[in-house]
């Protein structure tokens, strides 16, 4: 066989069909788009229009909300972590975060952190840096003998403060027992 012997096999490559090319090939003139009108013509989109009925994105009720500030997580679960010290891919004795996860192969993207989550049994004592768990993901951490860190959250922060600043609103406020006496109005 020779290079110029090479072709696909017959049937499998139709020709482009060439419109626009004489009235003998029987797609000349209009090219196949009949007469005038907003269909013959290029850059039209017709795909929600109903012929001016109220289309069907109109009809139906807008339902739901997405929220642009939400957080998505790489979800881990115990097993495939166990897995991973089983097959000499985590190192017990250093803790396990996302650089770690990402080196055993069990993360690959970088969303907004790592969750863990509780399917599966963990044996080994593991050091954990994660952005979230399960609680029981993090009983069962805790008792194989390991330790979970989480970062502390803007939210807890928020709240200490707002606790902090009711405790200080309350240590402010006059006690019940000192009252003030209040004139009588003349005449009585």
């Amino acid at each position: 066989m020779k290079l110029n012997e090479l072709a696909p096999s017959p049937g499998s490559r139709r020709p482009r069909k060439r419109v626009g090319r004489g009235i003998g090939s029987g797609t000349g003139k209009t090219s196949g788009k009949g007469h005038k009108g907003q269909k013959s013509r290029s850059g039209v989109a017709t795909r929600t229009f109903e012929g001016g009925q109220m289309p069907i994105y109109r009809r139906l009720p807008k339902r739901g909300f997405h929220n642009p500030f939400r957080k998505v997580y790489n979800p881990i679960n115990l097993d495939r972590l166990q897995a991973a010290v089983d097959a000499g891919k985590i190192d017990p004795g250093k803790p396990v975060d996302w650089a770690a996860l990402k080196a055993a192969g069990l993360v690959n993207k970088r969303l907004d952190g790592v969750r863990l989550l509780a399917r599966g049994e963990l044996t080994a004592p593991l050091t954990i840096e994660v952005e979230g768990a399960s609680k029981a993901a993090v009983a069962a951490v805790e008792k194989a003998g390991g330790k979970l860190v989480l970062p502390k959250s803007d939210g807890d922060a928020a709240q200490a403060e707002a606790s902090a600043r009711g405790k200080r609103a309350k240590s402010r406020k006059p006690s019940g027992g000192e009252q003030t006496e209040t004139p009588s109005p003349a005449g009585e």
